[in-house]
């Protein structure tokens, strides 16, 4: 009884904790983007090439490569011409595909946005939130960018890939956790980028990519989203599709390496259950709040399960790890008893920190998106051989 009262009042400090030491306002519940992407209706319904075009909402990301594979190029553009925001966010089609035609989706969302701000009929909160959302997507339509999906559905949603993922041998994938949006993706993009430039700088004969991915809806400040995984439990089935679509479309002989920030851990818990060795190669989390799990032995992942140890000025540190009545989301990762192999995060600072360069977290990152394993370091400097984190890896 003891324990379940200690339990209780925990669970009660969860969102309080978390508001007190980050200064953030309680969120609003957020709708939770769901489904086949915008238009998926009128796809379905286009026999354009004499037969149904593969369903966006059933068919595997298998068959939709083996459909694609099956089209000339002049077929494909005539696709993208018509379906953009479908074609642009279809797991399964391939990658070149997707970036030209989410360009053509972000150039008519963006004139879309200018023409809602410069509208006098429109209040001016209205069109303030117009014009963030138009310099977003101008943003990303500078030529060189690769933007793998675009859904301007609720607060919008993006992946990019930073590489060429046709010849990249290493492919990594960042899960971004609360507050991520389309118009708040930068902190995201600069995650990615910094794996992937600390890939190349050890090891630059290695073609890389990765891929920043806000596939799901996030939670907006500390409040009921925060604390439950009901934002998770929507996303985590478009993550699993999103790593069959690599899987069906890359060339690489190894799955990705699949790392999980904040909430995004969240997330990658209750995805965990179902993901292969086949879809992911390594699942790592950072700054986590927990995976919704008491152990990693709960979550009968088929691959390898790293955790960041969680520095001492990360207000996560002080989010009671308990799970009870749905509040809270359990043990923390980097735990010795959750069964994680947990690795250094030296020099790392803050919530944000551990994809920084110069950090113990970011070069470990690396080293594992590279399977380079016998050079990454474990949190305990001079662990015993039974705690050394590589150590089944050797």
């Amino acid at each position: 009884m003891r324990r379940f009262k200690r339990a209780l009042t925990a669970c009660a400090l969860v969102l309080a904790a978390a508001a007190g030491t980050v200064g953030w306002a309680w969120g609003e519940v957020q709708p939770a983007v769901t489904g086949p992407p915008p238009g998926a209706a009128a796809w379905t319904a286009d026999h354009v090439f004499g037969r149904p075009l593969p369903d966006p909402a059933t068919a595997s990301p298998a068959r939709v490569a083996r459909f694609f594979a099956g089209l000339t190029a002049d077929q494909r553009t005539r696709l993208i011409a018509r379906h953009p925001l479908v074609a642009g966010n279809l797991d399964g089609a391939p990658a070149g595909l997707r970036y030209a035609a989410n360009a053509r989706a972000l150039t008519a969302a963006r004139d879309g946005e200018l023409a809602r701000a410069a509208d006098p009929a429109r209040d001016a909160g209205d069109r303030r939130r117009a014009r963030a959302r138009a310099a977003a997507y101008g943003a990303l339509l500078t030529p060189g960018r690769r933007i793998l999906a675009f859904d301007p559905r609720g607060r919008g949603q993006v992946a990019e890939v930073y590489g060429d993922l046709g010849t990249a041998r290493r492919v990594a994938v960042v899960v971004p956790g609360s507050d991520t949006d389309l118009v708040s993706y930068g902190a995201t993009a600069r995650m990615a980028r910094n794996l992937r430039d600390e890939m190349a700088r050890q090891s630059p004969r290695t073609n890389r990519a990765v891929i920043a991915w806000v596939g799901y809806t996030t939670p907006v400040g500390v409040g009921y989203d925060a604390a439950t995984g009901r934002l998770a439990e929507k996303g985590a089935p478009r993550l699993e599709r999103f790593l069959d679509g690599l899987a069906a479309t890359t060339r690489t002989s190894v799955p990705p390496a699949v790392f999980c920030h904040s909430y995004g851990s969240v997330l990658c818990g209750i995805a965990a259950h179902r993901l292969t060795g086949r879809q992911v190669s390594d699942l790592v989390v950072a700054a986590s709040p927990g995976m919704r799990t008491d152990n990693a032995g709960q979550l009968r992942l088929g691959t390898r399960l790293w955790a960041t140890a969680r520095d001492t000025t990360d207000w996560v540190r002080r989010v009671p790890a308990v799970e009870l009545f749905g509040l809270g989301h359990g043990t923390d990762p980097a735990d010795s008893g959750f069964g994680a192999r947990v690795v250094s995060s030296d020099r790392a600072e803050g919530h944000t920190g551990y994809f920084e360069p110069g950090t113990g977290s970011l070069r470990n990152f690396a080293d594992i998106a590279l399977g380079h394993y016998r050079a990454v370091s474990c949190a305990h400097p001079t662990p015993q051989p039974s705690e050394d984190c590589r150590h089944d890896l050797l």
